[in-house]
């Protein structure tokens, strides 16, 4: 793509119609390099993934701001402020997606950053601090089934065996990918932290909001209070015993798929007990298969693969329902003469955002007339880690209908441009 701001109208200064007119050509230039079918793929430390933080870091060479990739490939854009050393403000978000997924999700971000610093550099505003827009790498678990991996990886969050995951489709491990992406596999592989304990004093991210609740309360904007956690399992396998579908008796079966459907069943009336107990949780398995090579209408099925993924904001109530779900698990074993093989475990925690900062972004969106409202966020994002890490964390949702993680993701480019405002302005006057 060779998309030129200034070919934009409007003024120098990037007057409203100009902003929205170069945050849609945006949009639809990221669309149109990551078409795939109905949605978008855009596959982390990919090619896709790449050419979208190639595409964003072109923009910004244009306005002279400094680019650069960190050790962990994360794409980093920089507006210096007046204090260099001091702590940076850093506004971020992901560019990979689920395949054949939304065009917004992630991306509504890293472009609402990129947008605020333009902004800035145009008016010849130079920040108390230093403004760093970051599209981080491998937010989606959909890869490699695990999440927020550029993040994590810049905190020491990631272990040798976790760069040992394949990828979904390809024969090649995500630590290959990192590494012909220009990450520092050594560094990540040991935990080494790549950023100093205070080179971050806060991390802003605006989001798509991936539910129906804004829609339905005609909101444009909201601020998230805080994050669920989650703990997946990407690869279960239910072990049991084939056999001829006409010629065992039920008593004498080990059937791998009723036996996974009898474990299902217990967590889901578990889940609706704990619900009416208040307790907050949400509870799917993604994936169920058997094996296509051998099952068969007339086979009593041998094996059955599942994942099996929790969210909750209590980190107490995720490990409660787990330990829960293994005794399940057990009993189901006794009970059909089964066994369940489970691959290594992932936890991400859950995330408070940061008080201080809320009100700020509350006091922000007063200042523009926009409704003033708080919400919860029931998917994960690269904020938990931030904030999870110590570093003061904010989280600015836009509306968008019929949810996402599909090609059908629906924001309306005014309610981005709000969103977008109040990230300038929150930043432009930060309460640190």
């Amino acid at each position: 793509m060779n998309t030129r701001i200034h070919d934009f109208p409007g003024q120098r200064l990037l007057d409203k119609a100009a902003r929205k007119a170069l945050a849609t050509r945006m949009f639809d230039d990221l669309r149109d390099m990551s078409r795939d079918g109905p949605g978008i793929s855009r596959a982390t430390y990919g090619p896709g993934e790449t050419a979208a933080m190639e595409y964003c870091a072109g923009i910004a060479r244009e306005e002279g701001l400094a680019v650069r990739y960190d050790a962990a490939a994360n794409l980093v854009i920089e507006l210096v402020g007046k204090d260099p050393d001091a702590p940076c403000i850093v506004c971020g978000s992901h560019l990979d997606s689920v395949p054949q997924g939304g065009n917004y999700d992630g991306a509504a971000g890293v472009i609402a950053g990129l947008l605020a610093v333009i902004r800035l550099k145009r008016a010849g505003i130079i920040p108390e601090r230093t403004i760093r827009v970051m599209a981080l790498r491998g937010e989606e678990s959909a890869w490699f089934g695990l999440c927020y991996l550029g993040s994590s990886a810049l905190f020491g969050g990631l272990a040798a065996d976790d760069l040992e995951r394949p990828h979904r489709s390809e024969d090649k491990t995500l630590g290959a990918f990192m590494k012909d992406c220009g990450a520092e596999i050594d560094r990540i592989s040991g935990g080494e932290k790549l950023i100093a304990d205070d080179e971050i004093g806060a991390y802003l991210e605006l989001h798509i909001e991936q539910g129906p609740v804004m829609v339905a309360r005609d909101w444009p904007v909201a601020i998230v209070t805080g994050l669920r956690g989650n703990i997946r399992h990407g690869d279960i396998r239910c072990l049991g015993e084939a056999g001829h579908a006409g010629a065992v008796p039920r008593w004498l079966r080990h059937d791998a798929v009723l036996a996974t459907a009898n474990l299902l069943g217990r967590l889901d009336e578990h889940w609706r007990v704990l619900l009416e107990r208040g307790l907050d949780l949400v509870l799917t398995a993604g994936i169920l298969t058997t094996k296509p090579e051998d099952h068969a209408m007339s086979r009593i099925p041998g094996e059955c693969g599942f994942s099996l993924e929790t969210r909750s904001q209590s980190i107490e109530t995720l490990e409660t329902f787990y330990q829960l779900m293994r005794s399940e698990a057990d009993s189901v074993c006794r009970e059909r003469g089964v066994t369940f093989e489970f691959d290594r475990r992932s936890l991400s925690s859950p995330a408070l955002m940061d008080k201080g900062w809320i009100d700020h972004l509350l006091a922000t969106c007063e200042q523009l007339s926009l409704p003033a409202e708080t919400i919860p966020s029931g998917a994960g994002h690269d904020a938990a880690v931030f904030a999870n890490a110590g570093i003061p964390s904010a989280m600015i949702f836009v509306r968008n209908e019929h949810g996402s993680h599909n090609p059908h993701e629906a924001m309306e480019i005014d309610d981005f441009l709000c969103g977008a405002d109040v990230l300038y302005e929150a930043i432009l006057n930060p309460p640190v």
